[in-house]
């Protein structure tokens, strides 16, 4: 099991970058496949991105492809989402969440969640 922490959670003006992190526990973060997912109020939660363990390969949902960047360091055991141009309809909480398996793009095939990071984009 891991548990994860995220942080770089902020306001930001439309136009605007942010770096989100998630910190993993434990020795086994490299056997995790680690996806990054989004909830407004009122909203289900949404999937943004994934990577896979070792080789890295990168999925992202199409709202976001081109402004997003999911990376991995395992020898740091951390996660990142690099998010460029800003939009207002990007605000919401945003979550890391890990799998022990293949990636995934549905929140419920995660087993490992950590507890949020608000991030507001202002217009």
């Amino acid at each position: 099991q891991v548990q994860l922490v995220e942080s770089g959670g902020s306001v930001v003006q439309a136009g605007g970058s942010l770096t989100l992190s998630c910190a993993a526990s434990g020795r086994t973060f490299s056997s995790y496949s680690m996806g990054w997912f989004r909830q407004s109020p009122g909203k289900e939660r949404e999937f943004v991105a994934t990577i896979s363990t070792r080789r890295g390969t990168r999925y992202y949902a199409d709202s976001v492809k081109g402004r997003f960047t999911i990376s991995r360091d395992n020898a740091k055991n951390t996660a990142s989402l690099q998010m460029n141009s800003l939009k207002p309809e990007d605000t919401a909480v945003y979550y890391c969440a890990a799998r022990r398996s293949t990636t995934s793009r549905t929140p419920a095939a995660y087993t490992n969640w950590g507890q949020g990071t608000q991030v507001t984009v202002s217009s």
